[in-house]
């Protein structure tokens, strides 16, 4: 998983390098340059990270991972953060997803057996992942 975020973030950085390169010193300064932005939302879309869930999708979302394991949304944002992730996994059909999900969303202080990971990828296809 690491790996696809430092992809991600090599590419983006190349983008916006790449954007504020000029090749033409004699180029008239005097014309606001428009420089394309990086549409976070549609890469993320296209890795398979949900949007963040809102309103009523994040409360369902918050609800059915509370019910396998109240430890693992003590931080919501963290949770969300969670999920999102796990759906990009869940998304590219890796290997062991279900392990992954127990090691995304447990950690030291409260591990996570593969079992709610199971869980844990069922409620995310119900609730968040597309």
């Amino acid at each position: 998983m690491p790996r696809h975020f430092t992809i991600i973030a090599i590419a983006a950085a190349c983008l916006l390098a790449l954007t504020a390169c000029d090749g033409d010193d004699k180029a008239d300064n005097s014309k606001a340059s428009a420089t394309p932005s990086v549409d976070t939302s549609k890469i993320e879309k296209d890795l398979g990270i949900p949007p963040e869930p809102t309103g009523a999708k994040r409360t369902a979302l918050i609800a059915a991972l509370k019910a396998i394991d109240p430890q693992i949304v003590a931080d919501e944002d963290k949770a969300i953060s969670n999920a999102r992730n796990q759906c990009q996994a869940l998304h590219h059909g890796g290997q062991k997803p279900d392990y992954f999900a127990a090691q995304r969303f447990g950690n030291d202080q409260h591990p996570v057996s593969e079992a709610n990971g199971k869980l844990i990828n069922a409620a995310l296809r119900k609730t968040l992942c597309p």
